[in-house]
């Protein structure tokens, strides 16, 4: 066990400013509050906050994180109090090892609304000073190290949480080599016999190709002695967790594998990167698809370096990582590599601002040159902790926590695509990202409004996968639709809640629209004027707070409308009840079958006018209205008529008289509804059509011509029957009003190669 001068010449070494005693203090506090207390291994229970703050040691972190690493455990596990805490060693310590107490006691791997409200709460308290996580992720590195101690299902649910949340967030946050080693033990424990597997064939391996890796690197080094470039070259074997991943992902054998061997150059300067990569092309093949420079294009964490794969000595694929040795700091250490506690001594703790700030510096990148080669900048949301803010914002915007869930573990999963504005502006995304994320990714209003996408200059639809060095412009109006099913279109967990929530938004939008359009009409069925305040006074009597929450209700059918009408109309007679609203066929029209004017059938009840005439119905605009609108199957179009049917928590759904549904819908509530078509914005409705045509090559190549030729739009095509000399073919399209659609039928009857053509309700 460490002993308590070698653990302060650790921090003094680095940071000779280090508060010494602060950390004596801490030292000999957290030894005598464990006492005798033993970990399952048997040693001394303080043996753990020891090594926990050793492994921050070597991230180089300032005194009063080391502290913190001490005292982590005496809240949660001995007498100690926070406020004897804040009282001994500053608010600023307290509050760090509060927020890990906190942490200790979520259960994160629980059933899964549990696991995500969990999530949450983890996240919120790293979320306020970055130094908890860090001093979190050590907590459990150390633990992990030690779980042969521990019992089969602890070692299960401590491996599984690894895997799902601290080796993914200490990836987030660009420490790599820590996540490499979280990943690897629990790989061991989750999956013991692919693990071992894994490691066995490497030892094959490794016996197989002795002296290789010693081979490469001296080639390399004598390759860069020769042309100047002052280069430490080392190699690296892969851990087994990362080759079974990639092994799992992609298919692939062992053997099949180009980069179980990597190889490290780390030069002095931007320069020297691209020099010694030059130096690397020009000595040996390159295998194709195999390079990525995340020098010009950082990854999120602003993890930088130069990737390529070349076939070397013994025609051996060998990985290549080139990187300046400030880069190498960063990919190693992540955020923790930027010294956070020297340019923060005496303005407080580190806080999301002062990791902002840092951040900052980050994308500057290192000693002294721009990130990018080409001059892009920098999202900050793409700076370590500006994702862990993306993530904490999304969090705050998720409806409920399992939601949330799905979005984070998509975020922390996914690797990354580099796509740019037209304005040079770099925007990181997971790998599959669409034009939707990006969209997203740069606001979330322009998301909210995005109608279509240019990709490289070309025209794509909005579901296109991006790839790395996109140009993205994305077109948008205000008064767009976004289809409901544009979310499967998205992967990033900022995407998809936008969406969801919007969709929400717009639906609660249009049950208010379709409850006043039902309180309106009643009211002035009943000769009185609609007034909104009348509407909000009688809000309270159906628990209600806004006039809107409660036409809502009346829109989704969970509130009588005659029961609203009583309560805003007292004055009014009781409605008589009254027959179904029924359509009269053989007139071709809909019209009452007592002389009362119906203007609405949600309760199968009538109102009579004071003047005792008729209203007008509520009117229909099409798919895009705003009111929750449903076409029934064979559709509808401007010119037929028309009934809707009330259909509790789906809207209006809408009929064509002839509809031989209708029947099907009789004993449910009808409201009576008519066209209100715009004309300086044509909509296209759904219309079906059945056709009896000749058995014979090109005649479905006669009858899209025909119909688009006359401006109809085919969205299905289905051949439901076929004889030796004739196929009846039903097509679904799409038509400006019933005059088009009736020009459309024409046109195809006028063809030699039809027989019949009518239209279909079902």
């Amino acid at each position: 066990m460490m002993r308590q001068y070698e653990l302060v010449e650790r921090v003094l070494k680095y940071d000779p400013k280090a508060d010494e005693a602060l950390l004596n203090r801490a030292y000999v506090y957290a030894m005598k509050a464990h006492g005798n207390q033993k970990r399952a291994s048997g040693a001394p229970y303080f043996s753990h906050p020891l090594e926990v703050a050793a492994i921050l040691t070597d991230l180089k972190l300032d005194d009063a994180t080391i502290a913190t690493a001490l005292l982590h455990d005496v809240i949660e596990d001995t007498d100690a109090t926070r406020n004897e805490i804040d009282q001994m060693f500053g608010p600023e310590i307290g509050g760090l090892v509060d927020g890990l107490t906190k942490i200790k006691r979520l259960d994160l791997v629980s059933k899964k609304a549990e696991q995500a409200e969990n999530f949450r709460k983890l996240l919120i308290a790293i979320s306020t000073d970055i130094r908890v996580l860090l001093v979190k992720l050590a907590d459990r590195l150390h633990n992990m190290r030690t779980l042969e101690h521990m019992k089969p299902e602890s070692r299960r649910r401590n491996s599984e949480e690894t895997l799902d949340i601290y080796a993914p967030l200490a990836g987030l946050m660009g420490m790599q080599a820590l996540r490499e080693e979280l990943e690897d033990h629990a790989f061991r424990w989750l999956h013991p016999e692919a693990y071992e597997a894994v490691s066995e064939k490497l030892a094959q391996l490794r016996s197989r190709n002795q002296g290789l890796v010693e081979e490469i690197r001296q080639g390399l080094a004598h390759k860069f002695s020769e042309v100047g470039i002052k280069a430490d070259t080392s190699g690296r074997e892969k851990k087994p967790y990362s080759i079974w991943s990639k092994m799992e992902h992609k298919q692939l054998s062992l053997e099949q594998l180009s980069d179980l061997f990597a190889f490290r150059v780390i030069v002095d300067s931007i320069d020297d990167c691209y020099r010694a990569l030059g130096i690397v092309h020009t000595t040996w093949s390159t295998v194709p698809g195999r390079f990525k420079d995340y020098i010009s294009a950082p990854k999120r964490n602003n993890y930088q370096s130069i990737h390529t794969t070349v076939y070397g000595p013994r025609h051996q694929r060998v990985e290549l990582q080139i990187r300046t040795y400030g880069m190498h700091r960063v990919a190693e250490y992540g955020i923790a590599a930027h010294a956070l506690y020297k340019e923060q001594r005496g303005t407080g703790p580190m806080t999301t601002a002062h990791v902002q700030s840092s951040a900052s510096t980050v994308s500057t990148g290192v000693n002294g040159h721009a990130p990018a080669a080409n001059g892009a900048a920098l999202d900050p949301d793409n700076s370590p902790y500006g994702r862990l803010r993306v993530m904490i914002a999304t969090l705050l915007a998720a409806e409920n926590p399992e939601e949330f869930l799905e979005h984070t573990k998509l975020e922390l999963f996914h690797d990354q695509v580099f796509c740019f504005t037209p304005k040079g502006r770099l925007i990181a995304l997971p790998r599959g990202a669409t034009p939707l994320d990006f969209a997203y990714a740069v606001h979330t209003d322009i998301g909210n409004e995005a109608v279509s996408a240019y990709i490289n200059g070309r025209r794509a639809p909005i579901d296109t996968r991006l790839r790395n060095g996109d140009e993205v412009v994305i077109e948008t109006a205000k008064s767009h639709v976004r289809p409901a099913a544009w979310e499967a279109f998205a992967v990033t967990g900022r995407a998809r809640a936008a969406i969801r929530r919007a969709a929400r938004e717009a639906e609660k939008r249009r049950y208010i629209e379709l409850g006043r359009q039902l309180v309106m009409s009643t009211i002035s069925g009943a000769g009185a004027d609609y007034s909104e305040d009348k509407i909000k006074v009688a809000a309270p009597k159906f628990g209600f707070k806004t006039a809107d929450e409660l036409l809502a209700a009346v829109g989704r059918d969970d509130v009588p409308l005659q029961n609203v009408i009583a309560a805003v109309m007292p004055s009014v007679s009781s409605p008589v009840a009254a027959e179904p609203y029924k359509p009269a066929r053989r007139f071709g029209r809909a019209q009452s079958q007592d002389g009362w004017f119906n203007i609405e059938k949600v309760m199968s009840l009538k109102f009579r006018a004071a003047d005792g005439e008729a209203k007008t119905a509520i009117s229909i605009r099409g798919p895009n209205n705003d009111l929750p609108v449903i076409f029934e199957p064979g559709g509808a179009v401007p010119g037929d008529r028309i009934i809707g049917v009330m259909s509790p928590g789906e809207g209006i759904r809408i009929f064509q008289i002839h509809s031989p549904r209708l029947h099907d819908f009789e004993h449910q509530n009808w409201i009576d509804v008519t066209w209100d078509v715009d004309p300086d914005n044509p909509q296209r409705f759904p219309a079906r059509i059945s056709v009896t045509a000749i058995n014979a090559p090109g005649t479905l190549a006669e009858i899209a011509k025909v119909i688009g030729e006359t401006g109809g739009n085919i969205d299905n095509v289905k051949m439901v029957r076929r004889a030796a000399d004739f196929t009846v073919i039903h097509i679904e399209l799409e038509v400006f009003d019933l005059v088009h659609l009736n020009h459309i039928i024409e046109g195809l009857r006028a063809q030699a190669t039809v027989a019949k053509v009518e239209r279909l309700f079902e």
